[in-house]
């Protein structure tokens, strides 16, 4: 009996706002109804996560901040205490409360102006990791009137990580799943060669400057090449800097890899908010992680034991 060969099967939808990605390895003659899984999965969770909809547990605790807990799933619990420990670990640059920040900037439109001092203050009264209390078995609570928690920072990588499991459960073996530059991937590719990730140039997205080889690793990216606007010669990211209130500066770019897209995620959000040198040094304390940042200069920094291989092309 002849084993039919390993083939690539792509998919592509609009979800979480963003562009997925679905890569699985297969059999050719294999059905691919695994794909549809993993996009209702993807669905499921934008609906338990999302601020865009009134329905959301995310929604229903921003509402009651300040008023009373609210008894969530425990997906939800466990995704708020991770949040919790990613930021202790990150001592505040990563916050998933730091949402009223950026309702003070409009990145979209290039404003012509900073906020006040007195509004970033006033903002700042109600952000803060610690702010968010869990109460066991699973009740959460905003404890400051007009906090806003959002998970745009982490709910990609934690949606990748999810189906990734769900179709490693199908059976499926090898593949990629890429929520907008935020992917996990596992096995190998047919003919056996790893998965490999391109760096963009911040300068010109649409060229890569740099791979990365990727087995059994997740990598996220955080960058101001996007979301940003310049005023008086200075280009200010979208990423809000949860302890200033203002946007940070210094850093083009931060890809990070590591055992999980979650943690990717939101661990590129934290180093592009504490700089490079302090950066690269957290990135090398934790096992299994690893750092490529692009600074304001153009500079391309690594931390000990991250291996790329720069596009001669460019």
């Amino acid at each position: 009996m002849m084993v039919a060969p390993l083939t690539e099967h792509r998919k592509q939808a609009r979800l979480m706002g963003s562009a997925f990605e679905f890569v699985t390895v297969t059999e050719a003659s294999d059905p691919e109804d695994h794909i549809d899984t993993a996009v209702a999965e993807v669905r499921r969770m934008e609906a338990l996560l999302t601020e865009f909809s009134d329905t959301s547990q995310t929604a229903q605790l921003n509402r009651a901040a300040g008023i009373h807990a609210v008894e969530v799933d425990p997906e939800v619990y466990a995704i708020l205490h991770r949040s919790r420990e990613i930021a202790r670990l990150t001592q505040g640059a990563f916050d998933i409360t730091a949402g009223v920040l950026k309702k003070l900037y409009d990145f979209r439109n290039k404003p012509t102006t900073l906020p006040s001092r007195a509004a970033i203050d006033a903002a700042l009264q109600r952000v803060g990791w610690d702010k968010i209390v869990l109460t066991p078995p699973g009740q959460a609570y905003l404890s400051a009137p007009g906090m806003h928690i959002g998970f745009g920072a982490i709910g990609k990588g934690y949606a990748a990580d999810k189906v990734k499991n769900v179709l490693q459960q199908k059976g499926i073996h090898s593949g990629v799943i890429n929520a907008s530059g935020d992917l996990t991937a596992w096995g190998t590719r047919p003919d056996g060669t790893p998965w490999k990730v391109g760096i963009a140039d911040p300068n010109a997205p649409e060229r890569v400057i740099a791979w990365i080889p990727v087995h059994q690793a997740s990598v996220a990216t955080s960058g101001n090449y996007e979301q940003y606007f310049e005023l008086e010669g200075v280009r200010y990211s979208h990423n809000i800097d949860p302890k200033t209130g203002l946007p940070v500066q210094g850093i083009k770019s931060a890809t990070v890899v590591s055992p999980s897209a979650e943690l990717s995620d939101a661990l590129a959000t934290a180093v592009t908010v504490m700089g490079p040198s302090v950066g690269l040094h957290f990135i090398d304390q934790l096992p299994n992680t690893h750092c490529l940042i692009i600074d304001d200069q153009n500079r391309l920094h690594t931390s000990r034991h991250l291996s790329i291989t720069l596009n001669s092309a460019t």
